[in-house]
């Protein structure tokens, strides 16, 4: 079965603040650094059981794989339920319920002895350490963030598989107007390339993160996410700080998101299938004019 193209991101197990700066950060280029997390108490406390020990009754929204449809605003949960719960379904069978971006500091603190944020030349904001729940099978949207910044992503009990994208790479993954993720009828893992034939010249960097692995996902890179079994990450990150990055930070949080709500509100269903068939159109006939006879 034919893939998207990709390359295995380089894996190390150490590195000084000032090699990390020289060879990812200024280059902007991934890695796993696997040994970043190894001297954290989280490395040899944190699991599913560990976290649910810690949860209580907390009610946290979820999230699944079905398009937002109609007048719902873009990011709207599936369902609620007690974070104990979650976990024991996460614990004993596939799902695609998710959580995403849970805040550290606002809903379970005492997580944060636990942690601490590495000296490896990146000004970390350190209010909003956030955190990531996956199930057996559940995927992430090929997506990137919006806030732009520069990730250091640490996963905990169990495997999961990532797939980046530069942000050249946007042009051929159909990327939806007024949104920072792709068509979601597509399937990253078999996609259908008589229907998206632009995926053929996408190039992505592929890694398998295991418990304690750190990836690095430099400013505006796409990443798309298929949990092997049930795990969670936690994200620390570096906002931009040129004028360009910030302005860009502000019209995406700002401007974009608000609008597209707005249109959602208004046009309801049409306006999300529209964007959608006009996006297959356009990103089609540009592969019909420059790549179809390569």
């Amino acid at each position: 079965m034919e893939r998207i193209k990709t390359t295995e991101i380089p894996r190390i197990k150490s590195i000084s603040k000032e090699d990390f700066i020289t060879h990812y950060f200024k280059p902007q280029k991934p890695v796993i650094i696997e040994d970043l997390a190894k001297s954290w108490p989280a490395y040899n406390t944190w699991s599913l059981d560990y976290i649910q020990s810690k949860a209580g009754d907390q009610i946290v929204p979820l999230y699944n794989n079905e398009p937002t449809k109609g007048r719902t605003n873009s990011v709207v949960p599936a369902k609620k339920m007690k974070l104990y719960d979650y976990i024991e379904l996460l614990k004993t069978q596939p799902t695609d319920l998710r959580m995403f971006f849970y805040n550290v500091l606002q809903k379970m603190p005492e997580l944060t002895k636990d942690f601490s944020y590495p000296d490896m030349g990146l000004k970390f904001f350190k209010k909003l350490p956030v955190m990531f729940f996956g199930g057996k099978g559940s995927k992430v949207l090929a997506h990137y963030d919006m806030d732009l910044a520069d990730l250091v992503h640490f996963h905990f009990h169990g495997t999961k598989n990532v797939t980046l994208f530069a942000p050249d790479q946007a042009q051929y993954l159909y990327k939806v107007p007024y949104t920072v993720h792709n068509l979601e009828c597509i399937d990253m893992d078999n996609p259908d390339f008589e229907k998206y034939p632009m995926l053929k010249q996408a190039h992505g960097l592929h890694a398998e993160m295991n418990h304690g692995d750190a990836l690095y996902m430099p400013s505006g890179y796409w990443h798309y996410i298929t949990y092997e079994n049930g795990g969670f990450s936690i994200t620390l990150r570096a906002f931009p700080r040129t004028v360009k990055g910030l302005a860009k930070l502000f019209k995406n949080l700002v401007f974009m998101r608000t609008f597209e709500n707005i249109m959602r509100r208004i046009q309801g269903q049409k306006w999300v299938d529209n964007k959608e068939a006009n996006t297959i159109k356009r990103v089609n006939k540009r592969y019909e004019k420059e790549f179809k006879n390569q």
